[in-house]
Formats: C-alpha cells, sequence, structure tokens
C-alpha cells in the first residue's frame, strides 16, 4: 500500500507534466496513479492535493511569486515549482502543521531535484507559512 509520501511524490510528477505543457494530464490522472500504484485511500488523497492546487493555482503562485525575492516564477526548475505548488496548497489549505508540509516538500525535492532544491525550497515554504 502506498503511502502519503508517495502519494505526493505522484502529485508532483503530474503537476510536473502539467508545467511542461500536458495541459490535457487531468484525463490521465487515474492511469498515472494506478501506474504507481497509488490506490484506495491514497488515491483519494492524491487527487484531492492534484485538483487543490490546480483549482487554487492563481492564488498558490501568486504565494510563491511573493516569496521567491530575487528569483523569477518562470526561471525555477519544473520540479521546484510542482514541489512548490504542491507543498504552497497544502499550508494555505491543508490541516497539517507547516513543518511537516516543508519536511515533507524538503524530502520531495532531494529525491527529484538538484542538490542546492532543498535549501532553496526550504527558505520559500518558510517564509510563506511564516505569512499566512
Amino acid at each position: 500500500m502506498a503511502t502519503r509520501h508517495q502519494a505526493r511524490m505522484a502529485v508532483v510528477s503530474l503537476l510536473y507534466a502539467f508545467d511542461l505543457g500536458n495541459g490535457n494530464i487531468a484525463e490521465h490522472t487515474d492511469e498515472i496513479l494506478e501506474e504507481k500504484k497509488i490506490r484506495n485511500k491514497q488515491k483519494d488523497f492524491a487527487l484531492t492535493l492534484y485538483e487543490g492546487v490546480m483549482q487554487n493555482i492563481k492564488v498558490v503562485d501568486e504565494a510563491i511569486v511573493k516569496h521567491l525575492k530575487e528569483w523569477d516564477f518562470e526561471r525555477l526548475g519544473a520540479i521546484e515549482r510542482a514541489t512548490l505548488r504542491l507543498a504552497t496548497y497544502e499550508i494555505l489549505y491543508g490541516e497539517l502543521d507547516s513543518a511537516v508540509v516543508i519536511n515533507e516538500a524538503v524530502e520531495i525535492t532531494k529525491a527529484f531535484g538538484t542538490e542546492q532544491s532543498p535549501k532553496f525550497i526550504n527558505g520559500v515554504l518558510d517564509a510563506i507559512s511564516k505569512d499566512k
């Protein structure tokens, strides 16, 4: 059975695909989650996160941009942008403590991102959590 961490990693993959121009990714979420063995409650959890990010993407992106400081949102790596979107959504709309959300995002970034990504993700999300 998949864990919530694995479900979040799958959501980051979906957001990554969307960000790379696959606008019809929503039509394939069930297949992609099944392929990653995200089922039952974790599938529902992943779909809730993905749909939540997509429904609130403008607010989520604005919160990220506000805290990027000297970075251009469009120049962020797609993995970093996807991870920030998911975690920002959870910070703004979720029930988990921000520290838990930030830790999850850092762990996801360690798996997918560059060596510098975890520190960057941590800093941006920490600023967002303090501002919420």
